[in-house]
């Protein structure tokens, strides 16, 4: 391995580490929007470690590197990232910058690229490193492209508008509510750099990143309503800047950095949000003596709650997405007595099944194919090297979503491929009842998915286990399949409001056997509770896909639990059998049958 490509690039940063001075180098895995998806110029992780996940940081010594994950991706970063070369830790329980200060040697500066950092994470590094006598610097230029010679160039796919029937609401009705509340807080303009935000706001899409619909760019919103878009003008055809109209002035995105500075001269404040916004940012508007207020995206709340054409278009699309789901399970019943396909093969059949529904605009995210050990890796993605026939009796962990224009869509089903084992039923029944504990579960208004967390949790604590991801997340209409501020984690502080779409997926995952995860998305709107002494909320589950009914001990279940099953399976067949074939219509009858 000393020869291998990873070993040359690690070589090649640690050369150029000491041209500059540097006792350690930062590489993040993002890009200077701070997103999830990333384009492939800006992969830089994955380029210099071989860890593909959507998370995680190396940290680049002289003599040693580690790569820090979270518990997603702790087995994935073990086999993908050379072990000779790099140490694994998590970034929850073994920080970086703790790791920073318990191995970094005499020289004491560690640089990184003030792109790739937010301003809110840079403020406490520095703050922990300086009280350990090490600096932190700015880099001018990202060490990586210096020595990755054949970089993809960044990406210009074509922004397009994004239709007011699926949108719900004007891109200028948008703007003049967000600036009133502005003005109203006494900020004359808001910097945004996260492409859902913006895409939002103006009601545009792009192609610029996999799997989610997001236009690279940054914008800067003024409290009149006004926006200047910093965007790579090839971008755009006359009928998207017909789209955005005379209120919104484009640039090319050199100009973003003087724009910045010009807004001194407004005289009144300046809101970023520190923990989505580039320290580059942060620091070009204190270079420029800006008065900044720094605040949350005032994008964010408002995207989260859905309204109603948004809400419509959700339900409508699980429809279709359940329809294409049920066409899959068909195929695979008959495929696994015909010629067994194998991960690859079962996840491009779905999206072939996916692609032919009405809106569908591709994948939310790269499918989660893991057949046996493989369903145990979270966030495991089938490669040639690993890919895995599918076979009797095998659990099969299928996470899935589709990109729809009126909607995206994220459901996750385990089945057993023949007869499961009594340790099967046993831990799946366990995440069912957490899975329908949350799903059924009402709450006073002003609740955070914080609080709600242990209802998915219980039924596992219980026997003694546990899993190390969020039970949920927020999902954008026909944007980024993960967005805020709403989730359900043990620490998750925004209160849940109607309108909102998240995840409910609790899980269970035995090393080197199987993985369990039962997901639906779900919508938070107001109970029809008669007497209730104060507003409550509940859940409307979204999703419409049958639950392996082979893999549910119903010994394990409540009378309350049963019927939550049998009803959502009523509700799965009622709604989908008119949008199926015959022969796909006779399985739904079969596994949506009542317990």
């Amino acid at each position: 391995m000393t020869d291998s490509p990873l070993s040359g690039r690690l070589g090649s940063l640690r050369a150029l580490m000491d041209t500059k001075g540097l006792g350690a180098v930062l590489v993040p895995r993002g890009d200077e929007h701070l997103g999830e998806y990333v384009p492939p110029s800006a992969e830089r992780l994955s380029w210099l470690t071989g860890f593909t996940g959507s998370a995680g940081l190396a940290v680049i010594l002289k003599n040693k590197a580690a790569l820090f994950v979270d518990g997603r991706y702790t087995l994935q970063a073990a086999q993908q990232a050379p072990k000779e070369l790099y140490e694994i830790h998590s970034l929850t329980t073994e920080p970086h910058v703790t790791w920073l200060c318990e191995n970094l040697g005499k020289n004491r500066y560690v640089g990184y690229d003030p792109w790739l950092h937010s301003a809110a994470s840079i403020q406490a590094m520095k703050t922990e490193l300086a009280a350990a006598g090490i600096e932190s610097v700015a880099l001018n230029a990202n060490p990586i492209d210096a020595i990755w010679n054949d970089r993809p160039a960044p990406p210009t796919a074509p922004i397009v508008p994004h239709p007011l029937a699926y949108a719900g609401v004007s891109s200028a009705d948008k703007r003049g509510k967000i600036g009133r509340s502005m003005a109203a807080a006494g900020v004359g303009a808001t910097v945004l750099t996260q492409p859902d935000s913006i895409a939002w706001l103006l009601n545009i899409r792009g192609g610029d990143v996999p799997n989610a619909p997001l236009p690279l760019s940054f914008a800067i919103l003024m409290a009149d309503g006004h926006v200047a878009l910093f965007v790579d003008e090839r971008k755009l055809s006359p009928e998207t800047r017909a789209h955005l109209g005379q209120d919104v002035t484009v640039a090319q995105p050199d100009l973003f950095g003087p724009t910045l500075d010009r807004l001194a001269q407004m005289g009144k404040s300046v809101r970023f949000d520190p923990a989505n916004t580039p320290v580059w940012v942060a620091n070009r508007l204190e270079a420029a003596k800006v008065k900044v207020s720094p605040g949350v995206d005032p994008c964010q709340l408002p995207k989260a709650i859905k309204n109603e054409a948004e809400i419509e278009g959700a339900r409508e699309a699980h429809r279709r997405d359940g329809a294409a789901l049920v066409k899959f399970f068909t195929w695979l019943n008959q495929a696994m007595k015909d010629a067994p396909p194998t991960e690859i093969t079962a996840a491009e059949r779905l999206a072939q099944f996916r692609a032919e529904q009405e809106l569908s605009m591709g994948p939310s995210f790269d499918t989660i194919s893991g057949a046996a050990e493989h369903g145990a890796i979270v966030h495991y993605r089938a490669m040639p090297d690993s890919d895995k026939q599918l076979a009797p009796n095998m659990m099969y962990l299928l996470d899935s979503g589709g990109q729809y224009l009126d909607a995206t869509t994220d459901v996750t089903r385990t089945m057993v491929l023949g007869e499961p084992t009594q340790d099967m039923r046993h831990h799946f029944t366990l995440v069912l009842k957490g899975h329908i504990g949350l799903g059924s579960a009402r709450f006073p208004a002003g609740t955070s998915g914080g609080q709600l967390d242990a209802l998915a949790r219980a039924p596992l604590w219980a026997h003694g286990a546990d899993y190390d991801h969020g039970t949920g997340h927020g999902v954008g209409s026909y944007l980024s399949v993960h967005e805020g501020p709403q989730r359900i984690f043990k620490n998750g502080a925004a209160p849940l409001e109607p309108g909102m779409i998240v995840s409910n997926e609790p899980g269970y995952y035995r090393t080197g056997e199987y993985g369990i995860r039962i997901e639906n998305l779900v919508l938070v709107k107001e109970a029809e509770l008669p007497n209730a002494e104060r507003k409550m909320l509940e859940f409307e589950t979204l999703t419409l896909a049958p639950i392996d009914r082979k893999l549910i001990d119903v010994a394990m279940l409540t009378p309350p639990e049963r019927d939550w099953i049998n009803s959502y399976h009523n509700r799965v067949y009622e709604t989908l059998c008119d949008r199926l074939t015959e022969a796909e219509c006779d399985w739904l009858t079969e596994a949506a049958a009542p317990l």
